[in-house]
């Protein structure tokens, strides 16, 4: 890992800015992020663990954990969207 803990932590999450993400890392490297909701609560929208972070080397593998990341995050709020209202 060519960052250091607080600063890998620090770009992934301000990354989901103006979401609240949370990302803890372990001593043998690895990671969970969860993103929260909204500021109001804590309930978590995306939450993956078991990421290997001796494996982001460089900005590009730190991008495509982000964008993966973001993927998820679009692909669950798209299956647990309610519609507001229904027209027959």
């Amino acid at each position: 890992m060519f960052l250091s803990a607080l600063e890998l932590r620090n770009i992934i999450e301000s990354s989901f800015l103006p979401k609240r993400c949370q990302c803890t890392l372990s001593p043998d490297l690895s990671m969970t992020v969860k993103v929260y909701g909204d500021h109001q609560t804590d309930q978590v929208e995306l939450q993956v663990s078991g990421i290997d972070a001796s494996h982001l080397n460089s900005c590009r593998e730190i991008n495509g954990l982000i964008a993966g990341l973001r993927s998820d995050l679009a692909q669950h709020a798209a299956t647990h969207s309610v519609p507001r209202s229904r027209v027959v």
